[in-house]
Protein backbone atom coordinates (compact mmCIF):
# COMPACT_ATOMS: atom_id res chain seq x y z
CA UNK A 1 0.00 0.00 0.00
CA UNK A 2 1.63 3.29 -0.90
CA UNK A 3 0.68 6.47 0.83
CA UNK A 4 -1.41 7.66 -2.65
CA UNK A 5 -3.79 5.11 -1.81
CA UNK A 6 -3.76 6.44 2.17
CA UNK A 7 -4.02 10.21 1.50
CA UNK A 8 -5.66 12.30 -0.99
CA UNK A 9 -3.43 13.50 -3.86
CA UNK A 10 -3.13 16.98 -3.02
CA UNK A 11 -1.83 15.78 0.64
CA UNK A 12 1.69 15.16 -1.43
CA UNK A 13 1.64 18.86 -3.07
CA UNK A 14 1.84 22.49 -2.51
CA UNK A 15 -1.36 24.12 -2.93
CA UNK A 16 -2.16 27.53 -3.91
CA UNK A 17 -4.62 29.93 -2.12
CA UNK A 18 -6.87 29.88 -4.52
CA UNK A 19 -7.20 25.76 -4.73
CA UNK A 20 -7.59 26.16 -0.56
CA UNK A 21 -10.24 29.08 -1.27
CA UNK A 22 -12.53 26.72 -3.04
CA UNK A 23 -12.47 23.79 -0.97
CA UNK A 24 -15.74 23.54 1.61
CA UNK A 25 -15.33 24.41 5.05
CA UNK A 26 -15.89 20.27 5.91
CA UNK A 27 -12.46 20.17 3.59
CA UNK A 28 -10.97 22.62 5.49
CA UNK A 29 -11.56 21.34 9.02
CA UNK A 30 -9.27 19.92 11.16
CA UNK A 31 -6.41 21.72 8.51
CA UNK A 32 -3.94 23.97 8.01
CA UNK A 33 -1.51 25.15 5.38
CA UNK A 34 2.02 25.46 6.33
CA UNK A 35 4.67 26.44 3.01
CA UNK A 36 1.57 24.88 0.78
CA UNK A 37 1.34 21.49 2.11
CA UNK A 38 -1.37 20.51 4.44
CA UNK A 39 -0.59 19.70 7.80
CA UNK A 40 -3.75 17.81 9.87
CA UNK A 41 -4.23 19.01 13.89
CA UNK A 42 -4.07 16.97 16.39
CA UNK A 43 -6.97 15.76 17.99
CA UNK A 44 -8.50 18.31 20.98
CA UNK A 45 -9.86 17.30 24.33
CA UNK A 46 -12.99 18.94 25.97
CA UNK A 47 -10.58 20.79 28.42
CA UNK A 48 -8.72 22.26 25.01
CA UNK A 49 -12.28 23.90 23.92
CA UNK A 50 -13.28 25.09 26.86
CA UNK A 51 -10.55 27.35 27.58
CA UNK A 52 -10.53 28.71 24.02
CA UNK A 53 -14.24 29.17 24.29
CA UNK A 54 -13.54 30.70 27.69
CA UNK A 55 -10.87 33.15 26.67
CA UNK A 56 -12.42 34.12 23.65
CA UNK A 57 -15.57 35.14 25.78
CA UNK A 58 -13.76 37.41 28.20
CA UNK A 59 -12.03 38.96 25.05
CA UNK A 60 -14.86 39.04 23.07
CA UNK A 61 -17.04 41.11 25.96
CA UNK A 62 -13.65 43.11 26.70
CA UNK A 63 -13.08 44.23 23.57
CA UNK A 64 -16.10 46.65 23.18
CA UNK A 65 -17.05 48.27 20.00
CA UNK A 66 -12.98 47.76 18.18
CA UNK A 67 -12.78 44.08 18.68
CA UNK A 68 -14.55 41.07 18.15
CA UNK A 69 -13.05 37.83 19.71
CA UNK A 70 -13.73 33.71 18.05
CA UNK A 71 -12.37 30.39 17.56
CA UNK A 72 -12.48 28.01 15.03
CA UNK A 73 -13.55 25.39 17.69
CA UNK A 74 -16.55 27.23 19.56
CA UNK A 75 -18.41 29.10 16.79
CA UNK A 76 -19.16 26.96 14.11
CA UNK A 77 -20.72 29.84 12.23
CA UNK A 78 -17.78 31.26 11.64
CA UNK A 79 -14.70 31.38 9.07
CA UNK A 80 -11.97 31.78 11.43
CA UNK A 81 -8.96 30.95 8.98
CA UNK A 82 -5.71 33.69 9.12
CA UNK A 83 -3.68 34.18 6.08
CA UNK A 84 -0.80 34.80 7.13
CA UNK A 85 1.03 34.69 3.27
CA UNK A 86 -0.23 33.82 0.00
CA UNK A 87 2.76 32.90 -1.32
CA UNK A 88 3.60 30.01 -0.17
CA UNK A 89 0.56 29.68 1.49
CA UNK A 90 0.74 29.72 5.83
CA UNK A 91 -3.04 29.66 6.74
CA UNK A 92 -3.70 28.78 10.21
CA UNK A 93 -6.25 27.83 12.37
CA UNK A 94 -5.70 29.27 15.92
CA UNK A 95 -7.91 28.66 18.71
CA UNK A 96 -8.97 32.18 19.33
CA UNK A 97 -8.67 35.28 17.28
CA UNK A 98 -9.07 38.60 18.29
CA UNK A 99 -9.86 41.42 15.43
CA UNK A 100 -11.19 44.34 13.99
CA UNK A 101 -14.87 44.55 14.75
CA UNK A 102 -15.22 46.27 10.80
CA UNK A 103 -13.45 43.53 9.62
CA UNK A 104 -16.01 40.76 10.52
CA UNK A 105 -17.08 39.89 7.10
CA UNK A 106 -13.85 39.88 5.37
CA UNK A 107 -12.01 36.02 5.14
CA UNK A 108 -9.96 34.84 5.33
CA UNK A 109 -8.99 37.40 8.50
CA UNK A 110 -5.42 39.42 7.51
CA UNK A 111 -2.74 40.22 9.80
CA UNK A 112 -3.59 43.34 9.52
CA UNK A 113 -7.09 42.96 10.84
CA UNK A 114 -6.14 41.03 14.18
CA UNK A 115 -5.22 41.79 17.38
CA UNK A 116 -4.28 38.60 19.09
CA UNK A 117 -4.13 35.05 18.36
CA UNK A 118 -3.91 32.76 21.07
CA UNK A 119 -3.36 28.70 20.77
CA UNK A 120 -4.28 26.48 23.62
CA UNK A 121 -1.12 23.61 23.54
CA UNK A 122 -2.47 20.01 23.37
CA UNK A 123 -0.77 17.04 22.76
CA UNK A 124 0.91 16.91 19.50
CA UNK A 125 0.97 20.57 19.29
CA UNK A 126 3.63 21.16 21.83
CA UNK A 127 6.47 22.46 19.36
CA UNK A 128 4.19 23.95 17.04
CA UNK A 129 2.37 26.16 18.89
CA UNK A 130 5.83 26.86 21.48
CA UNK A 131 8.08 27.45 18.31
CA UNK A 132 6.58 27.38 14.90
CA UNK A 133 3.59 29.29 15.58
CA UNK A 134 5.60 31.63 17.60
CA UNK A 135 7.98 32.48 15.05
CA UNK A 136 5.13 32.73 12.07
CA UNK A 137 2.58 34.85 14.33
CA UNK A 138 5.81 37.10 15.12
CA UNK A 139 6.61 37.40 11.34
CA UNK A 140 3.77 38.37 10.01
CA UNK A 141 3.19 41.13 12.34
CA UNK A 142 0.59 39.94 14.58
CA UNK A 143 0.87 42.44 17.89
CA UNK A 144 0.17 39.87 20.61
CA UNK A 145 0.38 36.07 20.97
CA UNK A 146 -1.17 34.19 24.09
CA UNK A 147 -0.24 30.45 24.40
CA UNK A 148 -2.14 28.02 27.08
CA UNK A 149 -0.82 25.07 28.40
CA UNK A 150 -2.81 22.75 29.99
CA UNK A 151 -2.09 19.40 32.17
CA UNK A 152 -4.09 17.16 33.87
CA UNK A 153 -4.91 18.00 37.25
CA UNK A 154 -3.44 21.22 36.98
CA UNK A 155 -4.39 24.81 36.56
CA UNK A 156 -3.91 26.32 33.05
CA UNK A 157 -0.66 28.77 32.70
CA UNK A 158 -0.98 31.56 30.64
CA UNK A 159 2.10 32.88 28.77
CA UNK A 160 1.81 36.03 27.00
CA UNK A 161 3.79 37.74 24.37
CA UNK A 162 4.52 41.42 23.16
CA UNK A 163 5.68 41.63 19.29
CA UNK A 164 8.58 43.77 18.89
CA UNK A 165 8.12 45.56 15.89
CA UNK A 166 11.51 46.24 14.72
CA UNK A 167 12.69 42.44 14.70
CA UNK A 168 9.58 40.97 14.10
CA UNK A 169 10.08 38.96 17.29
CA UNK A 170 8.21 38.56 20.38
CA UNK A 171 9.21 39.03 23.45
CA UNK A 172 7.94 37.52 27.04
CA UNK A 173 5.39 39.47 28.68
CA UNK A 174 3.58 38.53 31.79
CA UNK A 175 2.49 35.00 32.76
CA UNK A 176 -0.48 34.15 34.79
CA UNK A 177 -1.75 31.12 36.22
CA UNK A 178 -5.49 30.35 36.71
CA UNK A 179 -6.48 33.85 36.68
CA UNK A 180 -5.61 36.34 33.84
CA UNK A 181 -6.07 40.17 34.52
CA UNK A 182 -4.28 41.40 31.36
CA UNK A 183 -3.79 45.00 30.45
CA UNK A 184 -2.76 44.56 27.44
CA UNK A 185 -3.80 44.60 24.35
CA UNK A 186 -6.44 45.68 26.38
CA UNK A 187 -7.81 44.77 30.11
CA UNK A 188 -9.80 41.49 30.27
CA UNK A 189 -9.95 39.37 33.22
CA UNK A 190 -10.96 35.78 33.32
CA UNK A 191 -10.62 33.02 35.86
CA UNK A 192 -9.34 29.55 34.34
CA UNK A 193 -9.84 27.74 37.86
CA UNK A 194 -13.37 27.63 36.90
CA UNK A 195 -13.00 25.53 34.27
Amino acid sequence: MTAEMIAPEWMHRQITSEEYDSWTEEQCAGVEIVDGMVVVSPGVSILHNRLARYLANALDQAGGEDWNAGGEDWNADTDFDVRLQDVPLNNRRPDVVVYRRDAVHETPARPSNVLLLVEVVSPGSETTDRVVKLDQYAKAGIPFYWRVEQAVGRVPVVHTYVLDTADRSYRTDELFTGLVKAVVPYPVEVDLTEL
